[in-house]
């Protein structure tokens, strides 16, 4: 899936020297990196340079070989599990990244949950999962690296919405107020940590194929379909690279913004 190796002669060689890569010498931390567009992120940004704290809650195979992939991309990885709903988790997860590859420069807030119903049937219980980990646990995440950021002053903070948190969507109250509510919070911290050289966006996709989506059935995705002038879902390697811009030299102008990889679903 991700040919970054160029053949010359009989040997494998790296297609560019790390020290002409854009993000070489940076560190990011991404959570939910284990698969969907987390992976596609972790591997994107190493292929510019940068070493990866690679965070999982379930799968540490999965974890595992996202980092293998990552180092044979030359770059660093260290894999981490923590729920990033838990605040002590969370500071003993940048604890560990830092600590085994230096202070990180970029975050990459992308770890989720759905737990979906309609609301007058949604337990209290499934709200506060799916706030706790979508809202408050990139809060978290975001607490827990601003300190070294503002000692360097400069980072990069990009946070995963979603075009649900825009349009919202019968059955996710909980995750459409969760993924609002990041808009509203990178808005903020973006006045906040601006004079420090450090960036706040959130890039908010559409139906993206994922092992979420991949759960949906055939009249959910023909409807879904109607609404995408590209029509067809997306890929996570349709977000990554903008992700990995906003991360660059590139985006260094970029601050407070929410754009949508949606295949034109939600225009203005």
């Amino acid at each position: 899936m991700y040919e970054f190796e160029a053949r010359i002669g009989d040997s494998l060689v790296q297609m560019a020297d790390s020290d002409a890569l854009p993000l070489s010498g940076e560190v990011a931390l991404v959570t939910g990196a284990s698969r969907g567009i987390g992976r596609a992120i972790a591997l994107e940004l190493a292929s510019h340079g940068a070493d990866i704290g690679v965070n999982y809650t379930a799968s540490s195979s999965a974890a595992e070989d996202v980092a293998e992939q990552i180092r044979g991309l030359g770059r660093q990885a260290v894999v981490v599990q923590a729920d990033i709903s838990d605040g002590d988790a969370v500071s003993a997860m940048t604890k560990a990244v830092t600590g085994k590859l230096g202070t990180p420069t970029i975050l990459i807030n992308n770890a989720g949950i759905t737990r979906d119903m309609l609301a007058m049937r949604m337990k209290s219980a499934d709200w506060e999962a799916v706030v706790g980990t979508n809202l408050t646990g990139s809060f978290l995440t975001t607490q827990s690296v601003l300190r070294g950021m503002l000692r360097a002053r400069r980072g990069r903070i990009i946070t995963i919405g979603s075009v649900i948190g825009t349009v919202g969507n019968a059955g996710q109250a909980n995750y459409a107020a969760a993924k609002a509510g990041l808009a509203g919070m990178t808005r903020s911290l973006a006045h906040e940590l601006g004079s420090r050289g450090i960036t706040v966006n959130l890039v908010a996709p559409g139906f993206i194929q994922t092992d979420i989506t991949a759960d949906l059935s055939d009249e959910v995705i023909g409807n879904v379909m109607q609404r995408i002038p590209l029509d067809r879902l997306g890929d996570p390697a349709d977000v990554a690279p903008l992700v990995a811009f906003l991360a660059g030299p590139g985006g260094a102008y970029i601050t407070g913004q929410i754009i949508h990889v949606d295949g034109g679903m939600v225009m203005g």
